[in-house]
């Protein structure tokens, strides 16, 4: 009967270790494959708010906030990194454990005794237990080391907390740069669109009358030659900028979150001549940045995290103490008490945790010198960045006025031109060439409005500049859009070292 158990229990071991290798590697299948794109796309194509109507700066801002994918991203992580810090705040708990058991058997246990000093039987076999037993406790138990322990471990999780808002309100800094750069961009390819048309068509004509009078003879070969060429190089120059601009439409449409083919119109403001604005001196300027740029406040919350997990190294140095206490049931007939209280202490030290902590100090010191390295790294960079910045955002508004004065100057020459032609004191050759040139200022002076506020945004990103309201994740697009307004508006962005203005003339940012 025996050996009939012990078969099949060999047996049976034999099946579930034969199950464990019934699992093979396999590729993914077509039908895997179709429709995880298929619930991307659904999910891509699905836009919470519909555009209704023109898109201005505030709410293409406000969309790229609210559904910009990488912001989501970071806005899930942090939300994670405080799910990671409540499930830390469970570990400083002590642990209370229920269990409930059954014990059965084919016959009793049992035993014997002998003597010590002749070896002869001294009790008949004899058991203590019966065949099929349940048993059950209810015990907390709390380990004090651990509990040391976790507590740190909980600071370092809030610290994480912080790192993640810390990620989340930079890559809000860099929307709103990258958002303002493309939708000044796009307002400017808007602008000018016609204009461009135009200048295709017109192009198109002229060079047709220039063929004309080469094939005709009417004048030297070397005049119309010149008069083609400078007009292809014209044409050339405005389908570059022309081009520059348009794409950032598309950009503009990714970073809103809208899916690509989306269409949307965009609030074209009316052209002005006024420039932002910025009355910083360099100090104020560096000292802005060092204090709320994400990338160093994140550094300085890792060198806490580093500083508790020395602190924990030499907590683990000490012994471990854990203390139990709980009610116990078991249903043996032979107890004389089938139901008990039950308490315990227990001490235990690993003895070669004293040879491991200098290992585990070293490396934690040595993380502390990354950390150090990164910040002193990160902060020339930043300095950098700021300066940069400035000297780009004086070029961007010298240029700019360059460009302004240039198209004024060159709608006047148009103009000048056009009332010579209606006196018939120039030709249509002539006329043309200049109404192209005139599309070709303007597309300039666009592109240079674009590029001073696409330099205004990376001196605000630069400087660590916050320029989006508490609550986003509460708020719907058009409720975003009325903040973000009265945040900015009508000193634009500003923080208690910063103020924007608008004025016809630029002025240099103070050295």
């Amino acid at each position: 009967m025996g050996s009939v158990w012990w078969k099949q229990t060999i047996l049976l071991i034999l099946m579930v270790m034969a199950s464990g290798c019934l699992v093979k590697p396999y590729v993914l299948t077509k039908d895997d494959v179709r429709t995880r794109v298929t619930n991307d796309m659904k999910a891509l194509m699905a836009i919470e708010e519909p555009v209704i109507g023109p898109i201005d700066l505030y709410e293409a801002t406000a969309r790229a906030l609210k559904y910009n994918l990488e912001a989501r991203v970071k806005a899930m992580q942090a939300q994670l990194a405080h799910q990671q810090l409540n499930v830390a705040h469970y570990t400083l708990l002590p642990q209370i454990s229920a269990n409930a058991g059954f014990d059965g058997r084919n016959n009793f246990s049992g035993g014997g005794a002998q003597s010590l000093l002749d070896g002869r039987p001294v009790l008949e076999p004899f058991t203590s237990s019966d065949k099929n037993v349940t048993s059950g406790n209810l015990a907390l138990s709390w380990d004090v080391l651990d509990f040391g322990l976790s507590f740190v471990r909980a600071q370092q999780a809030a610290d994480n907390v912080m790192i993640a808002e810390e990620e989340k309100r930079r890559i809000a800094v860099r929307l709103v740069q990258d958002v303002r750069s493309a939708y000044w961009r796009a307002v400017s390819a808007e602008r000018v669109l016609h204009r461009v048309e135009f200048l295709n068509e017109s192009v198109g004509k002229a060079l047709e009358s220039a063929q004309q009078i080469v094939d005709k003879k009417l004048q030297a070969p070397l005049t119309p030659l010149n008069y083609r060429r400078d007009l292809l190089n014209i044409q050339r120059e405005v389908q570059r900028l022309y081009r520059e601009l348009s794409t950032a439409r598309t950009q503009l449409a990714s970073m809103m979150g809208l899916p690509p083919g989306t269409p949307y119109e965009l609030t074209v403001p009316v052209r002005t001549g006024h420039v932002p604005l910025v009355n910083l001196d360099t100090e104020s300027m560096e000292k802005q940045a060092l204090m709320f740029r994400a990338e160093l406040r994140s550094i300085d919350y890792q060198k806490r995290i580093s500083a508790k997990e020395a602190r924990a190294v030499f907590l683990e140095l000490f012994p471990s103490l854990k203390l139990s206490f709980g009610g116990y049931y078991n249903s043996n007939s032979f107890f004389l008490y089938q139901n008990w209280l039950g308490y315990a202490a227990q001490t235990s030290w690993n003895l070669l945790s004293a040879f491991r902590t200098p290992a585990k100090l070293k490396a934690v010191e040595a993380h502390r010198e990354v950390l150090e390295s990164q910040s002193l790294a990160l902060t020339m960079a930043i300095l950098t960045e700021v300066h940069v910045g400035a000297v780009q955002f004086v070029h961007a508004k010298q240029e700019f006025q360059n460009a302004r004065q240039y198209h004024e100057t060159q709608s006047a020459i148009a103009e000048h031109t056009r009332n010579l032609w209606l006196t018939r004191s120039t030709n249509d050759l002539t006329l043309i060439k200049e109404r192209v040139n005139d599309v070709l200022a303007e597309i300039r002076l666009d592109s240079a409005q674009s590029g001073v506020e696409t330099a205004y945004a990376t001196l605000m990103a630069s400087l660590g500049e916050d320029a989006v309201p508490a609550g986003l994740g509460a708020q719907s697009v058009a409720d975003l859009a009325g903040a973000l307004k009265k945040l900015w508006e009508p000193a634009g962005l500003r923080t208690a070292s910063v103020e924007r203005r608008s004025e016809i003339h630029a002025t240099s940012v103070a050295r």
